[in-house]
């Protein structure tokens, strides 16, 4: 059974049993030393709204908080590029230009035997079909306009949006207007042009573009879509600065998501002498309701686009507020996202914080702002390329539109020449992901020491720190104090249960169902299990009569064996509304686990408070979603003595950035589930080193969907060899397969928890 459709049979069952638990509501009364719960409605609603407006407010904080990060200075023009040369190294990494580039990026004439690269031509100028190798074997193609009969002044990329072709910009097919051909145009005025394809918003699968296609891969290896475009045009760039010397004027013009290119490629290298940046420059707070293949995990903690201005000066920057290629994306398989004409006030504002960024530079930043059309108008307009072309050192007037070009394109597939460049950078990402094992390896294994089971403990701290701060991301806000709110719901022969309610942060609250078994002694201290739910659930599902399932009741089967159980509510709930936590979270170097984690450790410093929790045996059991959380919830709360990964466990980068294994995130509706830079980092064998050298088990059903048995047996091999090779512990840890599907078994997991949590098993259980 996949994830999905375990929680669509949860959401039906939750209904039902959410009735039934309110029926049984009579007594209204709270535990001993809290305070009485009087929340009302649907808790778990409450919950995902107040982390959304935590979240909101993280967002607007962020433009403040960004000037920790940098520490110009403004001396001299050279002080101040050295004085960013961190902020540019971030940004390179955040954003994932990290793959070493051809060294040979000159473009080769695209040609055969029967049909020439020559596809176009004026009097002024030639067009050549080109490609030209970029990184890894990936060719970028596309457009090369060649002045004709008189020397090159500049050398320009004319980058267009993703949905335009290079042959529309440049006046051989139909689809832009005459005047916003600023490609042609640029050729007109003594440039030479390269226009690179970009991949397009088609539909790869069904309500899935090839950008979100390939943006899903690339970003759990460390890397997007946005990156291998930079990396494209910076290829390009390479070969303009060998092949036309020190001298070259250099100059970079893109149009939505081309002026995205553009103003990535020009903050990050400085060899670009004019950016120009048409119909995308804003304020970026909002980029999470964007297209997530422009998703740059933790952008906002350091970069929004007057930042990234602020890195191209003292270069010029030519902002043209006008019209962008807008769209409304519906979502489905993929997320749903608007793309919005800047509103030209927005420009302006954004503009003056850049200018403000740069106060002190002398001679100041060189920001030259075009209104097209009050904001609305198209791109290249006359007045936006005359200013880029100064930039460039071209002063005579920008001559009229010439005639169009003569077509030469004869017999012309864009389709073809697009699915290739998809194909190859698919193929990139499979490559990186085939190596990514090996990195793994050197940059975090390697750092674990295995001479003593102290010494490994002491070697994970830093890992730990890593995999918080890095990887899953975390908050720096004080934790509220408990106040905990508590009523009761159910009371059966052999437990009672609780609602609770914790604070964590502001609008952030820990909600869950506590069962407390009924024999319990005065003084006594008993073990509890923290039991999660997965992907859509709710604390009730996993308390329903035995053998429902996926859950199989283990919350109160589990009471009934004499645990205290403590099942939460996780932020996986009510789909668009927790994915779209998701990517405002991710625009912050955060994540949901940024939230869930410090609501399972106020969760546990909670247990530990009470009289009749044993504070040192506390373990975690979690299902699908749930056993995502019990990878990277321990990993990070030490306070967890062991944990159960059921239906979850896998060789998860392979499962999100793989495009060929069946049961790849790739091609699915879970389009939060990618992480960053997993590939490089943790993925579920680097996790469970981190929960080592507590004890830690799979469950694993043959008929399970989620993978597949070997990938499963691959993955814990490495962490079986951790613990029996490596920390010489093989009884404290173990995997159980079991013939059934993605389901909770409970018959060696919780004779594991009886047996490592030290409460005795009853015989007749």
């Amino acid at each position: 059974m996949s994830k999905f459709s375990a929680g669509i049979i949860a959401v039906v069952f939750t209904t039902c049993l959410c009735a039934s638990v309110t029926a049984q509501d009579p007594k209204g009364k709270s535990l001993p030393g809290t305070e009485l719960l009087t929340l009302e409605g649907d808790i778990a609603s409450h919950l995902v709204e107040g982390v959304d407006r935590f979240l909101l407010r993280e967002l607007e904080s962020s433009i403040s908080n960004r000037s920790k990060f940098w520490q110009r200075d403004f001396s001299s023009h050279a002080a101040y590029s050295k004085s960013i040369a961190k902020n540019r190294l971030h940004l390179e990494h955040q954003v994932g230009v990290r793959d070493a580039r051809a060294n040979d990026t000159e473009p080769r004439l695209q040609s055969t035997l029967s049909r020439s690269s020559l596809v176009g031509r004026s009097e002024n100028y030639e067009i050549h079909a080109v490609s030209w190798a970029a990184f890894g074997d990936v060719e970028a193609r596309g457009l090369l306009l060649e002045p004709k009969g008189t020397s090159v002044l500049a050398h320009v990329i004319a980058i267009p949006d993703c949905d335009i072709l290079p042959e529309q910009l440049v006046g051989l097919l139909p689809g832009v207007p005459l005047e916003a051909q600023y490609a042609r145009r640029l050729a007109e005025n003594g440039c030479r042009v390269l226009v690179p394809l970009l991949v397009n918003r088609q539909e790869k699968l069904p309500h899935l573009s090839n950008r979100e296609w390939l943006y899903r891969s690339a970003f759990e290896l460390g890397r997007g879509l946005v990156a291998y475009e930079i990396q494209e045009v910076l290829a390009a760039v390479d070969w303009f600065a060998r092949d036309a010397g020190e001298n070259a004027q250099i100059g970079v013009f893109g149009w939505s998501e081309g002026g995205l290119i553009s103003l990535y490629a020009g903050a990050l290298d400085d060899r670009i002498d004019a950016i120009g940046v048409s119909g995308y420059f804003d304020s970026r707070q909002n980029i999470w309701n964007e297209p997530i293949d422009r998703n740059i995990f933790g952008l906002l903690e350091q970069f929004g686009d007057a930042e990234l201005a602020s890195m191209v000066a003292p270069r010029a920057l030519i902002i043209e507020a006008c019209a962008a290629a807008e769209a409304d994306i519906l979502g489905g398989r993929g997320a749903p996202a608007k793309i919005v004409t800047p509103a030209v006030e927005r420009v302006r504002e954004e503009i003056k914080r850049a200018r403000e960024l740069t106060v002190g530079l002398a001679p100041p930043a060189t920001i030259t702002l075009v209104e097209s059309g009050e904001g609305r108008g198209l791109p290249g307009s006359s007045e936006a390329l005359t200013a880029f072309l100064k930039a460039l050192g071209i002063s005579t007037p920008l001559k009229d539109i010439g005639n169009a070009p003569e077509n030469l394109l004869g017999h012309f597939d864009p389709a073809n020449r697009h699915q290739d460049l998809v194909h190859q950078l698919d193929r990139h990402s499979q490559f990186l992901l085939r190596e990514s094992h090996y990195v793994r390896r050197e940059k975090t294994m390697s750092k674990f020491d295995f001479s003593s089971v102290d010494a490994y403990e002491k070697s994970a701290e830093p890992m730990r720190k890593f995999f918080y701060e890095e990887v899953i991301g975390r908050f720096d806000n004080v934790v509220l104090p408990f106040k905990p709110r508590t009523r009761m719901v159910q009371e059966t022969n052999e437990w009672t249960m609780y609602e609770v309610v914790l604070d964590v942060y502001p609008d952030v609250i820990a909600y869950g169902l506590l069962l407390v078994p009924n024999d319990l002694k005065p003084g006594e201290r008993r073990p509890v299990v923290v039991c999660q739910h997965g992907l859509e659930g709710r604390p009730q599902d996993t308390i329903g009569k035995p053998g429902f399932q996926f859950y199989s009741a283990f919350s109160s089967r589990l009471a009934e064996r004499g645990f205290i159980t403590f099942a939460p509510q996780n932020l996986y709930i009510f789909t668009d509304r927790f994915r779209s936590l998701q990517r405002k979270a991710n625009t912050l170097k955060k994540s949901l686990f940024s939230i869930i984690t410090p609501q399972h450790q106020q969760i546990v410093d909670w247990l530990q408070t009470l009289d009749f929790v044993d504070p040192q045996r506390i373990g975690f059991y979690g299902l699908s979603y749930g056993g995502k959380t019990a990878m990277r919830v321990p990993a990070l709360v030490p306070d967890y003595c062991l944990s159960i990964c059921s239906a979850d466990f896998n060789e998860w980068v392979d499962k999100n950035a793989s495009t060929r294994n069946p049961r790849t995130y790739a091609n699915t509706g879970e389009y939060e589930i990618f992480e960053f830079d997993l590939g490089s980092t943790f993925n579920y064998a680097e996790m469970a080193a981190l929960i080592a050298p507590r004890p830690f088990m799979v469950e694993r059903g043959h008929q399970d969907g989620v993978a597949d048995d070997w990938t499963v047996a691959y993955e814990y091999a490495k962490v079986l060899n951790l613990y029996a090779a490596g920390l010489k512990l093989p009884e404290r840890t173990e995997i159980e397969f079991f013939d059934g599907p993605h389901s909770i078994h409970g018959k060696g997991t919780f004779s594991f928890l009886h047996r490592h949590l030290q409460w005795p098993e009853p015989i007749s259980k």
